[in-house]
């Protein structure tokens, strides 16, 4: 798993073309998202691939995901 997650940082020096289809709510999230930052839906799916990629392998290596609010209460996430 190790190996796994140090391959999640390998350089890359071509794009790589992905068909996939997505299921209801992953789509309206994309569109969400696309809404909320102004990026391309391409751009948008790119960044949230990369961000489930580095918080997998923070949780792999036994860390947690929190979220605090303005108030300072902790919450949890779990990510499943």
């Amino acid at each position: 798993m190790a190996r796994e997650a140090d391959n999640l940082h390998a350089v890359r020096t071509e794009n790589e073309r992905f068909t996939v289809t997505l299921i209801p709510v992953a789509a309206q999230a994309v569109t969400a998202l696309m809404r909320i930052t102004g990026l391309s839906k391409t751009d948008t799916i790119n960044r949230a691939v990369q961000v489930y990629a580095f918080l997998a392998q923070q949780m792999a290596n036994g860390k947690e995901v929190l979220l605090r609010d303005e108030n300072g209460n902790t919450e949890r996430v779990h990510i499943v």
